[in-house]
């Protein structure tokens, strides 16, 4: 059975339940660095551009930029993350207070802050330098971090997992989690932007959003086309066990997986792609806000696609609005939905 029918005032009705959703987002926060001007000549020390920078700006990225998706979507957003005692750790935390998020972060000393600096000219990225530290919390930072999740999940029934495998989503963490969501009396939604190198720790997760590419890399099948996407899908069912399945295809759109027996193709409705970054981000913001409200997974995948063609239409890690999104809603055709399977 194909699911209810869409139409414009239904989905513009969904857009407004989406405002005051609570959402808690633990995961790798990280400090997105941009310097943007024009490229008029070519180096003489070097077969490169010279960028002449008119323009630098700082935003909350990773875990950071999934909680600012949603809150520009009229959301609310906790967020539980680790940075390190230094300039750009400061600057994240002065980010979190100017856009009036709430923040826990567990300050390590001996850890770098993530800072990922793009260089732009004329709308276009040229280079990118990231500053990082890859090291799983231990200690007093790891107690730390499950303390702080102990206490704050208590108020969230909706919780995303963003990976970006710095260390924050552990072995430890994924226990606590699993502990959380079965000693709760209220059912607790967990959603993953997954890690290839983390995807042996997600068992037993609620709902997986995996691009193609990481699909086929956690389960060894190349996710191209809609019989291998299909297949991909049932394989990470049955390696990790979780509940739903979110397969994001790029300018194909995403594969939703109901179930094993139950898989809807929701294609793009992009206009125009200009960059892709935080893409990911917008997606998991937007199904975490709209299964929040009640919705179906189906109808939070048809908002997702909406917001993530917004954002890949700017350069920069973006955030679609609701006003935004009533736009797109209103401007652009209805995507047709299609059952790629339906076992019952």
């Amino acid at each position: 059975m194909m699911p209810k029918a869409l139409d414009k005032s239904l989905l513009s009705a969904m857009i407004d339940r989406l405002a005051n959703v609570p959402v808690l987002v633990i995961g790798d926060v990280m400090l997105d660095h941009y310097l943007s001007g024009d490229a008029e000549r070519i180096s003489p020390e070097a077969p490169v551009p010279v960028v002449r920078v008119d323009k630098e700006r700082h935003l909350l990225g990773g875990a950071g930029n999934v909680a600012r998706n949603i809150a520009a979507l009229g959301g609310d957003p906790e967020i539980i993350s680790v940075i390190g005692a230094d300039d750009p750790g400061k600057v994240l935390q002065d980010l979190l207070a100017k856009e009036g998020l709430r923040g826990n972060l567990v300050v390590e000393k001996s850890r770098m802050t993530t800072i990922k600096t793009r260089i732009i000219a004329r709308n276009q990225q040229m280079i990118r330098v990231d500053r990082e530290e890859v090291r799983q919390l231990q200690g007093q930072s790891l107690e730390a971090l499950e303390s702080i999740v102990r206490k704050v999940s208590r108020q969230h029934t909706v919780i995303v997992l963003s990976d970006y495998g710095k260390g924050v989503v552990c072995k430890a963490l994924l226990d606590t989690i699993h502990e959380l969501k079965t000693s709760s009396d209220k059912p607790i939604v967990v959603l993953v932007d997954p890690k290839v190198i983390n995807a042996g720790l997600y068992a037993g997760m609620d709902v997986l959003t995996p691009n193609a590419k990481e699909a086929g890399e956690i389960t060894g099948i190349q996710a191209k086309g809609k019989d291998a996407v299909i297949k991909a899908g049932h394989a990470l069912f049955k390696q990790l066990r979780c509940s739903h399945v979110c397969i994001t295809l790029g300018a194909d759109g995403m594969a939703v997986f109901e179930k094993p027996g139950k898989v809807y193709h929701v294609p793009t409705v992009a206009q125009s792609v200009f960059d892709v970054t935080g893409a990911g981000d917008t997606v998991i913001s937007v199904l975490a806000l709209a299964l929040g409200a009640g919705l179906s997974l189906v109808e939070a995948s048809v908002l997702a696609n909406y917001a993530a063609g917004i954002v890949v239409g700017q350069v920069g890690t973006a955030a679609a609005t609701p006003e935004s999104l009533q736009e797109a809603v209103r401007k652009i055709s209805l995507p047709k939905i299609e059952s790629w399977l339906n076992i019952e």
